[in-house]
């Protein structure tokens, strides 16, 4: 299975795909959100991992251009965010993320986030 790593520094980018890789899956890495469209759209990861807050294009921009496009509108998609107030992390829901996750966040949270969106059924948005 692949997972879409969408996330602007570099250092968390490359441990994300270390674990990822550990857990058994194939890490496509992008460094800002049209890099990450462009990506979901070629690719097509069973999942996308999206940090909301990067430069050229936004997490936000991101997932509802992802939610746009008919090649990439059903990958499952989990946002990773500093931010932890309900209504920022309700903002992450309405762009069209399935889920969440605040920084910094534990190998066990996120392998348990992962498991979950995997293993859900996706609406067709």
């Amino acid at each position: 299975m692949k997972i879409l790593v969408v996330e602007d520094n570099e250092a968390l980018r490359d441990v994300l795909a270390r674990i990822l890789e550990r857990m058994g899956y194939v890490p496509i890495l992008a460094g800002h959100g049209k890099d990450g469209l462009d990506k979901a759209i070629a690719e097509k990861p069973n999942l996308i991992i999206l940090d909301m807050m990067m430069p050229v294009m936004d997490g936000w921009e991101t997932a509802r251009a992802v939610r746009a496009n008919p090649d990439a509108k059903n990958i499952p998609i989990l946002a990773t965010t500093a931010l932890s107030r309900p209504r920022e992390l309700k903002s992450c829901l309405d762009a069209g993320c399935n889920g969440y996750i605040v920084k910094p966040f534990s190998v066990r949270n996120l392998q348990r986030k992962i498991g979950e969106l995997l293993a859900a059924p996706i609406a067709k948005v």
